[in-house]
C-alpha cells in the first residue's frame, strides 16, 4: 500500500559552504571563477561568489531519493528554473511536494522548490519519478 497522497512533502535544509561549491566544482569540472575567486566575483552582476547550479539541483534527487518517496525512486525527467543566484552559505531548503500520482503506473510527480534564508525561491520545478512502495 502506498504511504504517500497528494499534498505530502518533505523539507530538508542544505548550505552552500565553501567547502561543498569546491567539492562540486572539482567533481563536476566547472571552475568559473564566480564559484571559487571572490576578487573575481566582486567584478561581477553577483557581487559576491555564487555556488553552481548544481548545489540546489542535487539537492533534489538527494531528498527524492532519501525521503519522498523514497528508496527505489528512479528520476524520469526534472525541469527547473533558476530565479536568483545561491550565496556561499546561503542556507537553503529544499521542499519536494506531492503533485500528482499515478498508482498503477508507480509514476509521482513531484513539484520541487528551493528558499533561501530570505525566503526567497531560487530555484523551482517539477520532477516525475517511478516508485514502488518496498
Amino acid at each position: 500500500m502506498n504511504q504517500w497522497k497528494i499534498g505530502d512533502q518533505v523539507i530538508k535544509k542544505i548550505t552552500a559552504t565553501d567547502e561543498i561549491v569546491r567539492e562540486i566544482a572539482r567533481i563536476s569540472g566547472d571552475i568559473n571563477p564566480v564559484h571559487l575567486d571572490d576578487r573575481y566575483a566582486k567584478k561581477t552582476i553577483f557581487r559576491k561568489r555564487i555556488a553552481h547550479g548544481l548545489f540546489c539541483l542535487n539537492g533534489i534527487p538527494m531528498v527524492i531519493g532519501n525521503d519522498i518517496p523514497g528508496v527505489g525512486s528512479i528520476l524520469l525527467s526534472q525541469t527547473f528554473r533558476y530565479n536568483k543566484p545561491v550565496y556561499i552559505e546561503d542556507e537553503i531548503q529544499v521542499i519536494v511536494k506531492i503533485k500528482d500520482i499515478e498508482e498503477t503506473k508507480g509514476i509521482y510527480e513531484l513539484e520541487t522548490f528551493c528558499i533561501n534564508q530570505g525566503q526567497e525561491v531560487v530555484l523551482e520545478g517539477i520532477s516525475k519519478v517511478k516508485w514502488r512502495p518496498q
